[in-house]
């Protein structure tokens, strides 16, 4: 899939989102860049949320605003022969947008379970 074609499929499903879900969402952002991840080699980061943190964490950053961000560079790294893009883009576009969600709600059940798999994963289990 090309960056246009990613840019495209991404947007088309991010409109397909009802926008009650994304109140207090800046937006979506796709980035042509790859994403490693920074603690562990070899993992790739597909999307991102970004958000400034709560007003107590250092006077909050409201500025930046609150975004999902999608590495398009890291879906290619990524992906196989007959991966299924879209399904990965919305996948992730609905992992990342949950973190919001809970994070509008006060929960990090999503950020328990992330850091179940990376312990799984370094464990060799994944």
């Amino acid at each position: 899939m090309t960056f246009d074609e990613f840019l495209d499929t991404a947007y088309r499903l991010w409109d397909q989102i009802p926008e009650a879900f994304k109140r207090g969402l800046h937006g979506m952002h796709v980035l042509e860049h790859l994403k490693p991840d920074p603690d562990e080699p070899g993992l790739f980061r597909l999307g991102e949320y970004v958000s400034p943190g709560y007003p107590t964490v250092l006077g909050g950053f409201d500025g930046l605003g609150r975004h999902i961000a999608l590495y398009y560079g890291s879906f290619r790294a990524v992906a196989y022969p007959g991966f299924d893009w879209e399904g990965e883009i919305w996948e992730t576009l609905i992992h990342e947008l949950r973190h919001h969600l809970e994070f509008l709600a006060g929960r990090d059940d999503l950020v328990a379970e992330d850091l179940e798999y990376l312990r799984q994963y370094r464990q060799g289990k994944r």
